[in-house]
């Protein structure tokens, strides 16, 4: 898997500016942190859920 550095980061960023706009990045980044969230907590359910059906 190929890594992302601080350039690559850098571009992205800007073009996601460009695209979005100053006024939309809060909103983005405001979905993008509960995905984040949400997906942590269904991978913890999942592995309590294996380690509960292995005991």
């Amino acid at each position: 898997m190929p890594k992302i550095g601080g350039t690559e980061l850098i571009v992205i960023l800007v073009v996601i500016l460009l695209i979005f706009g100053p006024s939309k990045l809060p909103e983005i980044g405001k979905s993008f942190g509960k995905s984040i969230k949400e997906f942590r907590k269904a991978s913890k359910d999942i592995q309590d859920s294996i380690t509960d059906e292995e005991n």
